[in-house]
């Protein structure tokens, strides 16, 4: 057999350069530049606020083209013609329009002449809370405050000359010139207000036909101007838009529906005047996001607060949205939505406000499914990936960077917060091999590149350590629940998992690090395991295993002994802690970790274990559990003993020579 060395160097040559050697040989890559990237941005922007009159009609027309594209495919697959589907669906979709529009134009009218009439009301209810401010002398003590200020403000200054006479004040008067117009002023004043209006509706009308003829070509044509190369990713995208887009315009009107008209039933038999008015706004005003609610909530309210004299029906107009807001915030949306928009709640707001600062009160309620679309564009386009980074709701970094990432930030509490999260889900031996142990191989990475300084190293050390502690309670949980887990698995074998773990009980088993302070976390991790599994178990530091304390470790009584590393150059160094703890501990199985993140070693395992000549060696948390509390034999070690010198007679009778003897190997 190869010496050891020999076989390492061969393991290396094999396996390439190690990883700080990678690091250094490669050659730093330029970044690819994003400023072309941020002033083609830059430039739509200017573009589209400058030229909103050409692109706020269109917006609309693609969004009602995503809208009625499903209700169109359905009427062609119920075998409706192509021209009746599109045509019937646009029209019946532009006169429900219509008649929302007249309705709420009618409604507005009505409560704009019926203002008046809640003047008497308002005045009484200010009258009354200002009576009762003044009991307390709130508001009056304020309204001297302000009075005194207003004294001090208009007061003239010592440079301020005051004349003796000062002339008298003239009021102007205000006159009036009323001059006939003619019937065709008339008409001219009240449809020039129209002609926009009226205008902008006939254009989208023409625009969202046209679309939905020739959606097809439409598909085609962007597809061979933006992704000809890429036909997949392409079909994928706009598949994907197509599908967030119209889902959320349906869903999202289904659902104000659902909101709007209880809504105006409930205010109408509170006796809220234009009770449809106020459902109706609801429905558009839902679009909007977040602010959207709370207009469609204030209107009402106040009108509730100036319709009558007390103070009921302010009460039970807000009860009604409270009740109607957790209905449909737990009921009905969960219920309807099948899917997400794919927005993160902060990127809708934002969204809102730029949407709003751009096409003004329209570009408010279309806000979030245009951004929906911009989002669709940063998935599948790579030049406008920020955007999905920036405004999407998928996580940007994966559990273990993620992790790593508060750790070395030493931030041990949202760690903790964010592997709560993940522990409801899974068990924390599944959360130790797939974030925990991961994380930490990052970080070793790191450490080996000089990318950590020591001082970083102990923090994220000591940050990792308050985590384990942190999930104490969870694993005293586990503990508590293993027992009835590990009776039930007995019954059901074929249900056993991946993270079925044998029972400890009465195993004794010593977790050490290997080399550094975070193979010593590491241990603490398998040690928490095993604790749970029911054994007696036992964590040592790294600095343990240095000749002058290793002694002082408690062997006796102990199954096994698990040494952890995470550093992947570290096969010399456990050779050597194995042959020391055999040496100690002969009747105690000894073994290694050597963490791996996808399991897989550049050597055979068996090769590996003859080479250390421990009794197993292990790459997964889940391996070394179930070594640790099997029950199989130590096996025996050959060690190669020196030389040992014996005294032998001389030929010339003078004395004895030192005759040095190798003796052959021993077990033990």
């Amino acid at each position: 057999m190869l010496r050891f060395s020999q076989r390492l160097d061969q393991d290396r040559a094999a396996a390439g350069p190690s990883p700080r050697a990678a690091f250094m040989q490669t050659p730093a890559r330029a970044q690819p530049s994003r400023l072309p990237t941020l002033a083609a941005t830059a430039a739509a922007v200017a573009v589209l606020y400058f030229a909103s009159e050409v692109f706020l009609p269109l917006a609309i027309a693609i969004l009602l083209t995503f809208a009625l594209a499903p209700v169109i495919a359905k009427l062609r697959r119920a075998g409706c013609p192509r021209s009746v589907a599109v045509v019937g669906s646009v029209t019946a979709a532009f006169l429900l329009l219509s008649a929302f529009s007249i309705v709420v134009a009618m409604q507005v009218s009505e409560v704009a002449q019926n203002l008046p009439t809640y003047q008497y009301n308002i005045v009484e209810k200010i009258r009354t809370l200002k009576e009762a401010g003044s009991e307390n002398q709130i508001l009056d003590r304020l309204s001297r405050a302000v009075e005194r200020i207003g004294t001090e403000i208009s007061r003239p200054g010592p440079e301020t000359r005051v004349s003796p006479e000062p002339e008298p004040e003239r009021t102007p008067l205000l006159v009036e010139i009323f001059s006939p117009q003619r019937p065709l002023e008339m008409l001219r004043n009240i449809v020039n207000p129209l002609i926009g209006p009226l205008a902008t509706t006939g254009l989208v009308i023409v625009v969202v036909i046209f679309m939905l003829f020739e959606r097809e070509d439409l598909r085609d044509r962007f597809i061979r101007l933006v992704g000809y190369g890429d036909l997949h990713r392409t079909t994928e995208a706009l598949q994907d838009a197509g599908a967030r887009v119209g889902q959320y315009l349906i869903m999202q009107l289904v659902v104000n529906i659902t909101y709007g008209i209880p809504l105006a039933v409930g205010l109408w038999l509170l006796g809220i005047p234009n009770a449809i008015l106020w459902g109706m706004l609801a429905i558009v005003l839902r679009f909007v996001p977040y602010i959207g609610p709370v207009i469609a909530a204030a209107l009402p309210l106040f009108l509730a607060f100036a319709a009558t004299p007390g103070w009921s029906l302010l009460a039970w107009t807000a009860a009604l949205f409270i009740a109607l807001e957790l209905l449909s915030n737990n009921v009905v949306e969960p219920w309807l939505y099948g899917s997400r928009t794919g927005l993160s709640p902060l990127a809708i707001i934002v969204a809102a406000i730029f949407w709003a600062w751009l096409w003004g009160p329209v570009g408010l309620v279309l806000s979030t499914p245009l951004t929906v679309c911009l989002v669709v564009l940063g998935r599948h386009v790579p030049q406008f990936e920020f955007l999905e980074i920036l405004l999407g709701n998928e996580p940007v970094l994966d559990p273990k960077e993620r992790l790593y990432q508060r750790l070395l930030a030493g931030d041990p509490d949202e760690a903790t917060d964010n592997a709560e999260e993940m522990l409801e889900e899974k068990y924390l031996v599944e959360f130790y091999d797939t974030v925990a142990i991961p994380a930490l191989l990052l970080a070793e990475r790191d450490r080996a590149r000089g990318a950590l300084t020591d001082a970083q190293v102990a923090q994220l050390a000591e940050s990792t350590r308050t985590l384990v502690a942190n999930l104490e309670e969870i694993a005293s949980e586990e503990e508590g629940e293993e027992e009835d887990v590990s009776a039930q698995n007995a019954e059901d074998d074929d249900q056993a998992g991946e993270y079925d773990l044998p029972l400890g009980d009465g195993k004794s088993v010593l977790c050490i690090g290997g080399r550094g302070e975070l193979d010593d976390v590491s241990a603490s991790m398998l040690s928490q395991i095993i604790r749970i599994q029911g054994a007696e178990v036992a964590s040592a530091s790294h600095e343990d295993l240095k000749p002058g304390k290793i002694r002082t470790l408690a062997f006796e009584g102990r199954n096994a002994i698990v040494v952890s590393f995470l550093d992947q150059d570290s096969l010399r160094h456990a050779k050597f802690i194995v042959r020391r703890l055999k040496r100690l501990a002969p009747a105690t199985r000894v073994g290694i970790v050597l963490w791996q993140e996808n399991g897989q070693w550049r050597t055979d395992a068996k090769v590996l274990v003859d080479e250390l000549q421990a009794d197993f060696a292990v790459s997964a948390i889940v391996e070394a559990v179930r070594e640790a509390l099997s029950d199989e034999i130590p096996r025996p070690i050959t060690l190669p003993h020196p030389k040992i010198a014996r005294r032998s007679p001389s030929r010339k009778g003078r004395g004895t020579d030192i005759e040095e003897t190798p003796v052959g190997p021993s077990v033990g």
